[in-house]
């Protein structure tokens, strides 16, 4: 009722009003607000002298019985309450209506609903726990946070600064750094973050809250820690191990907690008891580093000792050193591969369910005795281009789900023809229909290092939607006509088509064809029943074809080399697939000009679509913008490039990719990969916004050197590119349609998007490289660090620091931490090529190398870029996701003569990773799998959310990661 959600503002305030409110318009909840107040016999007059939360029961008491009557009592309301006085006045009033505490309404309607028991009594203990606290603790641990009007008036005067706070995993007791944002980080000359250190000027602030800070006087600054933090639980950091002093300030209040459902472990045994005089109430250490324990009441701690189990945060208050919460539920059993890979989910707030009936029914049908056809409806709307043009697709082996076409042709007036088709989801997926809202709620596909989770149910982005050859698909299509010679744009054409792909290419075969090798022909599946005559023929339009595409992606290439377009590092590979699905190998991804030919037509398709829906739509287009970096990120990499004699220009994009063409080393093909990876660690991060909510000089793509780019290329798995479609049909098609207009958002409601969209973008990178490492650390967990020669491997020191080195490991594409001082204070000695030990010594750091010199005289130095040996260990830990850990054993290549070829097969291995911990966890199920897959029928394991080892198949995916523009994670 409206009655009852205005009482929840009053009484919880404006941030839980708003949760409940995005709860109720979520179509998924089928929920329906009665505005009973404007309802002539619900709403009743406030009394005099009568308190806001008597009246508000009174109401909806009210409405209640009203509504009971209007259905002529064939359904009982219930108005569930804690307030004890009106379950007295109003229970027994009115037959049918019953007005009840919530654990009656659980314990009389619900009896077996045995996890919402247990929830509802975690959170009456906590709330009684917390209760009791305040009364016993008198004391302030903290200061109180000054109250909203005062914030707010700080924050213009320039006084405070608001900004997010990110707490350093790695020291997350100490350092957390707060990045200005909003209105007063406009009034500050500050080029750099806030530094916020230790846990009494983080005011209970947690990791991800919008936070007021205020700076402390500049003799109070402090410095980021320089050193390599082996234990994140330090609260100390030797007074050497930090940098130049840098701003640094308080938590003075809160703006917005983002708090969220937190994976925990509970303490052993031993450290419960430890814990002191209540066992019900037990301090849990979260999974993630950055996150304070959390103190929780339960009876079940030493049952859930080997649990990860998921709780929420109530309160922090003032008196108390840890913030409150309650039990909601467990994920699974430590160190199992699906209880990590559901916290994973959790701490990403990642939905993995299925999807529903209700989604399902709305997909059109296809099955063998009746498949889905085109309507002769559509046929009529659309441009037929199934006979007037050669379509078709290239894409890496095995690709199932073909988003992407291309054609090429010559006009009757001599000049040429591009092509560029897309996928018309929005065909299938109207605006606010279920599948649409989903969809919405997910934002992307999710990629795992096993698995993925489908952003749209697999009818779709494996059937219908897959522009597959020899078949007639609905398809939104650019076409360009180019002048012959110059290749210059002259028209632009966007309309719904209707295709049929001619052929179903892999790079491999379209490079082959591409270079004069005819001999893949016999390949080429849509070939193989022609006779030789008409085979010929086709090879040769093929060929055309291939050739001419290539010639215009390098003439649009070059211009945009000329503007600037960068060109970072990313891993590239391709997935082998066996006879029956599963992974066969992971093989590095040869560079290929054809594979260049497709990123070019797709990243020209998303900026002429870019520019056409920012001109019909100046103040509600949904584009893409990445920001120039801040210059002082780009410190690091100049002084690594300046190690080995190269020049770092940063000035400007085009500057900077001149730069690191020139930054390459002959001999050692690595360093520029580094380099180019440190450029990328650079980078801010591009998001998608409205175009209402900036000036159009912030519009500019930095990375791809273009003035407005969007994302419409990947209808199946970006919710991004669904509301591209539906802006550019609406675009051009508003003479001939009445209410295209409909579905297009306001800028408020589209910016409000986009920032979910952008969040949903950081969480499928941090799962997928949190999946990646979980993998990797649970493949050499199995293996004798000591014994086996696949825990040897070539690394290069990339980064210096006061205690030690970070080195990549190109074999298994690794980043990590090499101490050169342990512990006990001793450091690293190493005898020319030899083992190296551990001696009395001390280290000496210098801009571009690190030595370590012993007691007795004996000294070893490390450099920028030097080769060295490590062995590989997993550093376990039964609360917090394992790491790797380096461990340097001499300081020289491993097999110099074979580096190159390790480099070149460096991903190779990390196939072997990915397949065997998936059959060693595979195995421990395969009982309960079989009997679930005898159950499902033919119907269900087409459409089902996917999952397991087939799904391998499916990191073919992620090719757009990079190839389509540059590298989606962070730069387009």
């Amino acid at each position: 009722m409206q009655t009852a959600c205005q009482a929840v503002q009053h009484q919880k305030g404006r941030r839980q009003y708003n949760k409940l409110r995005n709860l109720l318009k979520d179509p998924r909840h089928d929920c329906t607000v009665f505005a009973n107040e404007f309802q002539q016999h619900c709403y009743l007059p406030r009394e005099k002298g009568e308190s806001m939360e008597k009246w508000q029961t009174r109401n909806i008491y009210n409405a209640a019985a009203w509504y009971h009557n209007h259905c002529l009592g064939q359904m009982p309301v219930v108005m569930v309450t804690e307030d004890e006085d009106a379950i007295r006045q109003y229970g027994n009033e009115t037959e049918g209506v019953f007005v009840i505490s919530f654990k009656n309404y659980l314990d009389n309607f619900w009896p077996d609903l045995k996890a919402a028991h247990e929830l509802f009594d975690s959170i009456v203990q906590a709330r009684r726990e917390r209760e009791s606290e305040s009364q016993e603790n008198h004391g302030k641990e903290y200061p109180e946070h000054l109250p909203v009007e005062i914030l707010e008036a700080g924050i213009k005067s320039g006084r405070y600064l608001q900004g997010t706070l990110n707490v350093n995993k790695h020291r997350a007791q100490l350092e957390a750094f707060v990045r200005l944002q909003g209105f007063g980080s406009k009034n500050t000359e500050l080029q750099s973050d806030i530094l916020v250190y230790g846990p009494k000027a983080r005011n209970r602030a947690i990791h991800g809250d919008v936070v007021v800070v205020e700076l402390l006087p500049v003799h109070e600054w402090k410095g980021r820690t320089v050193a390599l933090c082996e234990n994140e639980t330090e609260d100390k950091a030797p007074a050497d191990t930090t940098g130049d002093p840098m701003p640094t300030g308080k938590v003075v209040g809160i703006i917005q907690k983002n708090w969220r459902d937190y994976v925990v472990t509970f303490p052993s045994k031993e450290e419960i008891q430890s814990q002191g005089r209540n066992a019900q109430k037990v301090l849990v250490t979260p999974w993630d580093y950055r996150i304070p324990k959390i103190r929780i009441s339960t009876q079940q701690a030493e049952a859930l000792q080997e649990f990860r189990v998921v709780v929420r945060i109530d309160s922090w208050e003032s008196t108390s050193l840890y913030p409150n919460g309650h039990f909601v539920r467990v994920l699974g059993r430590i160190g199992d591969l699906e209880g990590e890979i559901a916290a994973i989910l959790v701490e990403n707030s990642i939905c993995a369910a299925p999807f529903s009936e209700i989604q399902m029914s709305e997909m059109p049908v296809s099955s063998p005795k009746n498949p889905w056809k085109v309507s002769p409806e559509e046929v009529k709307k659309r441009l037929d281009l199934r006979e007037s043009h050669l379509i078709f697709s290239i894409d890496p082996k095995g690709c199932e789900d073909v988003d992407d076409a291309l054609s090429v042709r010559t006009l009757p007036n001599g000049n040429l023809e591009l092509g560029v088709h897309i996928a018309d989801v929005t065909h299938f997926v109207p605006a606010n229909s279920y599948t649409d809202v989903e969809a919405r709620a997910r934002a992307t596909t999710y990629y795992l290092a096993d698995r993925r989770y489908d952003m749209l149910p697999a009818v779709l982005s494996a059937h219908l939607c897959s522009l597959l050859s020899g078949v007639d698909r609905y398809a939104v299509s650019v076409l360009w006509e180019l002048e012959k010679e110059s290749l210059e744009t002259l028209r632009v054409q966007y309309s719904r088509t209707l295709i049929r792909s001619a052929y179903k290419l892999e790079y491999e075969t379209a490079q082959a064809l591409l270079d004069g090798d005819t001999s893949v022909v016999g390949d080429i599946l849509e070939l193989q029943s022609l006779d030789e005559g008409t085979r010929q023929k086709k090879v040769a339009e093929l060929v055309w074809a291939i050739s001419k595409l290539t010639d215009i992606a390098r003439h649009v290439r070059a211009k945009r080399d000329r503007c600037g377009a960068l060109e970072l590092e990313g891993i590239e590979i391709r997935v082998q697939l066996d006879d029956k699905r599963n992974i066969h190998d992971l093989i590095p991804k040869q560079p290929l000009e054809v594979h260049e030919t497709v990123a070019e037509c797709m990243i020209l398709a998303n900026h002429w679509v870019a520019k056409r829906i920012s001109q019909d739509f100046p103040h509600q287009a949904l584009l893409r913008q990445h920001p120039p970096p801040r210059q002082e990120f780009f410190t690091e990499l100049r002084e690594c490039a300046s190690a080995k004699g190269f020049s770092i220009d940063t000035r400007s994009n085009k500057a900077l990719a001149e730069s690191l063409d020139r930054a390459n080393d002959p001999s050692d093909p690595i360093v520029n990969k580094l380099l180019r990876s440190m450029a990328t660690h650079a980078m801010s991060n591009a998001l998608y916004f409205s175009t209402g909510s900036c000036p159009e000089e912030q519009f500019h793509h930095y990375g791809l050197a273009l003035e407005k780019y969007t994302h419409f290329t990947s209808p199946i798995r970006r919710y991004a590119d669904i509301l591209v479609h539906r802006l550019l049909m609406a675009a051009t098609l508003r003479e001939t349609t009445g209410d295209v207009k409909d579905n297009i958002m306001s800028n408020k409601d589209l910016e409000e998007l986009c920032r979910h969209i952008n969040n949903r973008n950081r969480a499928a990178q941090r799962a997928q490289k949190q999946s990646t490492e979980l993998f990797q650390c649970m493949y050499f967990r199995d293996r004798s660090a000591e014994s086996d020669e696949r825990c040897v491997a070539d690394g290069v020191i990339y980064s210096i620091r006061t205690n030690g080195v970070l080195v990549f490991v190109p074999r298994y594409g690794i980043k990590g931490a090499a101490y050169m001082k342990n512990k006990e204070g001793l450091v690293i000695s190493c005898q020319g090529a030899g083992s190296c030990q551990w001696k009395p010594g001390s280290l000496h750091r210098s801009q571009h190398k690190i030595t370590s010199t012993t007691t007795t005289g004996d000294s070893v130095t490390l450099s920028l870029f030097d080769h060295i040996t490590v062995r590989i260990l997993v550093q376990s830990s039964r609360c917090h996701a394992e790491s790797i850990k380096l461990e340097i054993i001499r300081n020289a290549p491993l097999h110099t003569a074979h580096t190159q070829a390790a480099h070149r097969s460096s991903h190779v291995v990390k196939s072997e990773l990915v397949k065997e911990v998936s059959q060693s966890a595979e195995e421990a199920q395969r009982a309960q799998e079989r009997a679930r897959l005898e159950v499902m029928d033919e119907e269900s394991r087409e459409f089902c959310q996917t999952k397991g080892p087939s799904l391998y198949q499916l990191l073919e995916e992620i090719r757009e990661l990079a190839l389509l523009d540059v590298t989606e994670d962070i730069r387009t």
